[in-house]
């Protein structure tokens, strides 16, 4: 398999979590969940390079704090937005990894046999993500609450990472995206913005994205279960 690289953003404030660190840093089970996050892809040696994207205060900061854990690890300032910080994350990559994955450190749950077959998936069409398909009824409501209609939720997916790509087709895509003044929320808007057709892999319901305390209490009960 080619070689790939590994980038990790990890420069939200997440707001959603309350005072206190960037949720990223906060302990899930005594360890940073940003270290967990990281800990998922430790035995993939297809992964030739890993980098670590976080605001550029905490840059220094986060260098000196986990050296031990980050020692293979290239820690570089984010931007403004997350497909900035994906962007920069890219273009810390040698031009060696010819594929990229995408993953957000707020996801630590991640099971490596999501990750080898979105891997494999890239490898073959380019572009791949993980993804869940919807089970749940879905409602189009107004401002006020009221339900306007009801939406078929026949290929309808909930987007997960790790997601997968050709380096030169994602720098590719998020440049443009930039030059052309997009707001994305995920890697794959930024290649599908440019035409280019993006492959599912199907995920698991524990790839949780911890956002909220009640994620974080979520995600400590899933580890206690065995995960």
């Amino acid at each position: 398999m080619p070689a790939f690289g590994l980038v990790l953003p990890a420069a939200g404030e997440g707001r959603r979590m309350g005072e206190g660190p960037p949720k990223a840093f906060r302990l899930l089970a005594g360890r940073p969940i940003v270290l967990r996050a990281l800990d998922a892809f430790a035995r993939i040696s297809e992964i030739s390079e890993r980098v670590l994207v976080v605001r550029p205060e905490d840059a220094g900061s986060v260098s000196a704090r986990w050296a031990a854990d980050l020692a293979n690890v290239r820690v570089v300032a984010g931007g403004a937005m997350r497909q900035d910080s994906v962007l920069a994350g890219v273009r810390a990559l040698s031009e060696s990894c010819e594929f990229v994955l995408v993953h957000d450190a707020a996801r630590p749950l991640v099971r490596e046999t999501a990750v080898r077959a979105v891997m494999e998936t890239a490898v073959r069409t380019g572009a791949a993500i993980v993804a869940l398909s919807l089970k749940d009824t879905l409602k189009r409501a107004d401002r006020d609450g009221r339900i306007l209609e009801t939406i078929p939720r026949d290929g309808i997916w909930r987007a997960q990472t790790p997601q997968a790509f050709r380096r030169s087709l994602l720098l590719d895509a998020l440049e443009r995206a930039r030059a052309g003044g997009a707001h994305l929320t995920d890697e794959a808007s930024a290649v599908e913005r440019i035409g280019r057709p993006v492959a599912i892999v199907e995920g698991h319901e524990t790839n949780i994205k911890i956002t909220t305390p009640d994620d974080l209490r979520l995600a400590e009960a899933i580890l206690a279960a065995g995960f």
